[in-house]
């Protein structure tokens, strides 16, 4: 096994420390990038995809890891933010030995990186990760953990599609609503029903047969379109973005009728200054990384010892955390996307500071 390790580079973006991983015999390639251990020990998922390049694989864990630190602190949690992502195609590549040589380099780091699932990987994977670390969430029911993220994230994005509901028409409810829902994967299916029990109309997408084929049984009043670009044009109030990222772009802003936008996909805006166009266009948009927080949160609470309870209820906070970065948007007189930043980056200047004060 073979670890380099860069704390500074042209790449690295303020990054704390990126390790690039190799295990020869395995195949295993990956790269560990710590963003920010101001709060806590880096939290996040390890990614499972076939990159073109290296170079790929690095801007991608990156951007990640960033993310998650801004994640993790508007969630309220004492952890930093952290990502992995293991090089190679997961149907080729994936093997037992290949996950616990990643397992071994996880534990190398002492603590200061957990990691879970993301693209590519799975519960049943964590479990074999968790044979050679300890620094592992989102595990099996039967090993302790709390299985399935993606009812939490779920409940996550509802609260913070109530908050922008209150925002924008002064009252917490999707009731009488129409709600676009793109993507009916495992988030976007418990979305679903949340909005149906509210009230809401809903008319949904997916690029699935399976999935539309699951909504039409299980949900018949929730109306279909053909693809994406049909459910941005149709006359919906609220869009959900629940698939692939970079769902808000040049083309699909200006053809948008909705004014609120809300979904669980992670990294929603195309590029930087589509925040811009979306508040000029009057639309009020809820940021990814602050409604969809639902699974983090639901992983993180495995660190204490899972109690379902107790992490729904950390998880409806994000109805709050919603509505305190909308105001805080029109009190500055910025996007909602520069707020939420404002207010994480905020969290971890104030309380990471207090690692200054040395304990005996």
């Amino acid at each position: 096994m073979d670890v380099f390790a860069s704390t500074e580079g042209p790449e690295s973006d303020g990054h704390e420390q990126v390790v690039f991983c190799q295990d020869k015999q395995t195949g295993l390639k990956a790269i560990i990038a710590i963003y920010s251990t101001a709060l806590g020990p880096g939290l996040g998922g390890t990614r499972f995809y076939p990159y073109a390049t290296e170079a790929e694989a690095l801007h991608d864990v990156l951007d990640l890891s960033r993310g998650m630190a801004y994640k993790n602190a508007l969630a309220g949690l004492d952890l930093g933010g952290g990502k992995a992502v293991i090089w190679g195609d997961p149907e080729q590549i994936k093997t037992e030995p290949l996950l616990r040589a990643y397992g071994r380099f996880v534990e190398s780091l002492n603590g200061r990186y957990y990691t879970a699932c993301d693209v590519g990987t799975y519960v049943a994977d964590m479990d074999v990760i968790a044979r050679e670390t300890r620094y592992v969430t989102g595990r099996s029911v039967e090993h302790g953990g709390a299985g399935d993220s993606s009812v939490l994230t779920a409940w996550g994005v509802f609260q913070g599609m109530r908050a922008a509901a209150e925002h924008a028409w002064c009252s917490p409810t999707l009731a009488g609503r129409r709600v676009g829902v793109a993507g009916l994967g495992k988030v976007g299916k418990h979305l679903v029903g949340h909005l149906v029990d509210d009230g809401a109309s809903v008319v949904a997408t997916d690029v699935s047969e399976a999935a539309l084929a699951w909504v039409r049984q299980t949900h018949p009043q929730v109306d279909l379109v053909s693809d994406a670009t049909a459910l941005v044009s149709s006359d919906i109030d609220v869009y959900a973005p629940c698939a692939l990222g970079g769902a808000l772009d040049d083309t699909t802003v200006p053809a948008l009728r909705a004014s609120v936008v809300v979904g669980a996909a992670n990294n929603q805006l195309a590029h930087p200054g589509i925040e811009k166009v979306l508040a000029d266009r009057g639309i009020l948009y809820a940021p990814d990384y602050v409604v969809n927080a639902g699974g983090v949160i639901q992983v993180a609470d495995e660190i204490e010892g899972f109690n379902f309870e107790r992490a729904k209820l950390r998880a409806t906070r994000i109805y709050d955390t919603t509505r305190q970065i909308l105001r805080l948007a029109d009190a500055e007189g910025v996007p909602p996307a520069v707020a939420a930043d404002r207010l994480a980056e905020r969290r971890m200047a104030e309380v990471g500071r207090l690692r200054s004060i040395h304990l005996r």
